[in-house]
């Protein structure tokens, strides 16, 4: 039950960044302004409580509370990272990353394991999943690999040359928001494991709503988001838009409630099915509509995605059978 749901998770959150990259024509050019926005409607979910009435121990709100705070010390870095690169190079980064923290997390604080043939499946997604991801793909050889390394993060007793002191900023913050993903999915697993899931939920977005708050006692960060909503603009298509936001808030509910049932390491490596779905997507819409949406896609990086698609489907294929 947890993979479909998960799977279908993904499959709107590729629908959803489609539609955002069609809706949104202004960037936020602050990390911690995005995750105000994001965080600030955090405060909304407490409506779920009329469907199932929950009050937590002082014990287990001070637990929801910090998921909710580490979920946004995430975005922010999350999106610090996408601010300084390319999507391309974050997403790899970051979506590899993600499950093998989760997988050394998850093991060690919830006990969580594989099988051989699921963890077989687990690497396969991954590394499916970063194919479909990245536009293209250069295969180095072990020394010129070795001089990438040293080039970005020096030698022992040299120093960082400066035209690659920004990628090592990427390479860190994507590394950061990776490990503060995984953190955040084992310690919700942990809420869910002793909490009821609307009232586990609901209480750790209490946490990130009151990070927001914290955002605004900050006379800088203040400044930002104020300037932000001054220049800001309504979107053209206003009912689309409120569309696409709750789709996205179902879609996160529903990989909650997937992390709820299933292994968190899996879920995580799982989100090579939403590059999947969204190369589909963009492939088919690029095609169709290319005023709207344009992908350039050479023979060398269709192959490379094409070669992704099916690690991935058997990836998929080994949880099922």
């Amino acid at each position: 039950m947890w993979l479909i749901v998960a799977i279908t998770s993904y499959f709107i959150n590729a629908g959803v960044y489609v539609a955002d990259k069609f809706l949104l024509s202004k960037k936020i050019h602050s990390s911690v302004t995005y995750a105000f926005y994001v965080g600030i409607w955090s405060i909304f979910n407490f409506a779920l409580l009329f469907f199932a009435p929950w009050v937590p121990t002082l014990r287990e709100l001070s637990v929801d509370l910090l998921a909710g705070l580490l979920f946004l010390a995430t975005l922010i870095f999350w999106y610090k990272a996408l601010h300084q690169s390319e999507a391309t190079r974050v997403v790899p980064i970051v979506g590899a990353l993600t499950p093998i923290f989760s997988f050394v997390l998850s093991f060690i604080f919830l006990g969580q394991g594989f099988t051989e043939r699921q963890f077989l499946a687990f690497l396969i997604l991954i590394y499916g999943g970063i194919l479909v991801s990245v536009k293209r793909t250069r295969f180095y050889i072990l020394k010129e690999a070795w001089e990438s390394v040293k080039n970005i993060f020096g030698d022992v007793l040299g120093g960082i040359h400066a035209q690659y002191r920004p990628t090592r900023r990427l390479i860190i913050n994507s590394a950061t928001s990776a490990l503060f993903f995984a953190g955040y999915y084992v310690l919700i697993k942990y809420i869910y494991t002793h909490q009821p899931f609307i009232g586990g939920f609901v209480w750790s977005r209490l946490g990130t709503f009151l990070g927001v708050l914290f955002i605004l006692l900050v006379p800088d960060w203040r400044k930002h988001i104020a300037k932000h909503q001054k220049e800001a603009k309504t979107p053209k298509n206003l009912s689309f838009f409120l569309l696409v936001r709750i789709l996205a808030a179902a879609a996160f509910i529903m990989l909650n409630w997937a992390v709820s049932m299933g292994n968190v390491a899996m879920i995580n490596a799982l989100q090579g099915s939403q590059y999947v779905f969204l190369f589909l997507l963009i492939l088919f819409l690029s095609t169709k509509y290319p005023k709207i949406i344009k992908e350039e896609m050479g023979g060398g990086v269709l192959l490379q995605k094409i070669i992704g698609v099916m690690l991935v489907g058997t990836g998929l294929y080994m949880l099922i059978t």
